[in-house]
C-alpha cells in the first residue's frame, strides 16, 4: 500500500444515472482506521481550446442547472461509451460551434473534482478553424450562444464571473501563452 492509499473494503452503488453514478465505499485508511467515501463515477469529458486565425477564443454560453445560472465556457462534452477522446472532441467542437479544425492536438488531461469524483477531462487545442456548411446537430436539450473574444475580453469575463469554471480559466491561460509565442 502506498503511503496515503485508502484500501476499499466494501462498495455500495447508490444511484445509476444517464451520466453519473454514485457509490459509497468503506475504506481502510493508512493508519488502519475505517471511513466512508461518497464517490461520483463519471465517464470522462473533453474540452476544446478553439482559436480563430485572428487570435480569438471560441466560447459558448449555456445554462448550467447545477449552478442555477448561465456561464461562458470552452466547447466541451461527455465521452460516449467506447468513443475515442479525439473523436469526441471534434464532435463537440462541431456540434457546439459549427467549426472544424485543420490543426487539432491533444494538450493534457486533469481531474475536475478529485475529492469526490473520478471525472477526467481531456483538453485539445483547435486551430485553423473553418465553418462547416451543415454541422452535426447538438444535444436536443442543449441551448447555446456562440462567442468569439480576445484573450483580454476572456480575462475580463473571468474577473466578472461570466466565466466561472476551471477548464475555461485554464484554457485562457494556455491560449494566452500560445498566442504570445
Amino acid at each position: 500500500m502506498n503511503r496515503f492509499e485508502e484500501k476499499t473494503v466494501a462498495s455500495k452503488k447508490i444511484f445509476e444515472g444517464k451520466i453519473i453514478s454514485l457509490r459509497v465505499d468503506d475504506v481502510e485508511l493508512p493508519d488502519g482506521k475505517h471511513a466512508k467515501r461518497e464517490l461520483v463515477d463519471h465517464p470522462g469529458a473533453v474540452a476544446v481550446i478553439a482559436i480563430t486565425d485572428d487570435g480569438k477564443l471560441v466560447l459558448v454560453e449555456q445554462y448550467r442547472k447545477a449552478l442555477n445560472r448561465s456561464i461562458i465556457e470552452i466547447p466541451a462534452g461527455k465521452i460516449d461509451p467506447g468513443e475515442d477522446i479525439e473523436v469526441t472532441a471534434l464532435r463537440e467542437l462541431e456540434e457546439e460551434t459549427g467549426y472544424g479544425a485543420n490543426k487539432f492536438e491533444y494538450l493534457q488531461s486533469f481531474a475536475t473534482s478529485p475529492g469526490f469524483a473520478n471525472e477526467i477531462i481531456h483538453i485539445f487545442v483547435a486551430q485553423g478553424l473553418y465553418k462547416i456548411d451543415k454541422p452535426a446537430a447538438g444535444d436536443e436539450d442543449e441551448f447555446l450562444q456562440l462567442y468569439e473574444c480576445t484573450i483580454a475580453e476572456a480575462e475580463e469575463m473571468v474577473l466578472d464571473q461570466r466565466i466561472y469554471d476551471a477548464k475555461t480559466a485554464f484554457a485562457i491561460l494556455h491560449a494566452k501563452r500560445l498566442l504570445n509565442n
